[in-house]
């Protein structure tokens, strides 16, 4: 199992009875904790149990989204609808099929397959949740290099210019690879994993990360340097 993320300061309140309730019975991964405080490091449990056949596509899906939906009430439709899209998870399958060590052009393949409906495309599931699912199945702590990322509307508010995103939503293959290209740069650079670099942009509140309040945001490398430290 990978080891946790040293940056992580707070974890995500789920409400468990009512994400068990409102999902299909195959779908909820018993690994997660029972108390509803889910760290980054409970999801990527969850997908090493995917990688080694013991938790299914589904499973993995569900405790991505749970990390990510959080306390908002809607999470478990969202989710339910996700799901029923993809009833046997034979199409995540197929998008995650290459993420055990990614290259560019697997995870370019992988983004493309997540829009296209004849492929992986499911409800409820656009970029900024299916990086979510990438980052977790795909991400490798200690390699360095491009690694799949989070490019959400936080993280894309975040990025400077030269990060390549553009937009602050329907992004395309491309941009999300410019902006884990940039990433690994300033992983690199700062001695940092990409997803500490992810995790240090200017945002306010989001899952798994320490709130920065709006108007107290240091620059990016002092965040870097904060976040390097654990602090």
């Amino acid at each position: 199992m990978r080891g946790p993320t040293n940056v992580e300061q707070h974890p995500v309140n789920v409400r468990v009875d009512r994400w068990r309730a409102g999902l299909p019975p195959d779908a909820w991964p018993d690994m997660l904790p029972a108390s509803g405080e889910i760290w980054r490091r409970d999801v990527f449990a969850v997908a090493d149990a995917y990688r080694a056949g013991d938790a299914s596509p589904r499973q993995l899906l569900t405790a991505v989204l749970a990390w990510a939906y959080g306390p908002i009430g809607y999470g478990p439709w969202r989710t339910t609808r996700s799901l029923d899209a993809d009833p046997d998870g034979k199409r995540l399958a197929y998008a995650l099929e290459e993420m055990s060590a990614p290259d560019e052009a697997q995870l370019r393949s992988a983004y493309r397959r997540f829009l296209d409906p004849d492929q992986a495309r499911l409800s409820w599931l656009g970029p900024g949740l299916f990086t979510k699912v990438l980052y977790f199945a795909g991400y490798r702590r200690g390699v360095g290099g491009v690694q799949p990322l989070i490019l959400d509307r936080v993280v894309a508010s975040g990025l400077p210019a030269e990060a390549g995103v553009a937009r602050q939503s329907g992004w395309s293959s491309e941009e999300w690879l410019a902006y884990l290209r940039w990433a690994a740069e300033q992983s690199r650079v700062r001695g940092v994993e990409p997803d500490a670099v992810e995790m240090a942009l200017p945002r306010g509140a989001q899952p798994g990360v320490e709130r920065v309040e709006v108007g107290d945001e240091p620059d990016l490398p002092t965040l870097i340097g904060l976040v390097h430290q654990g602090t």
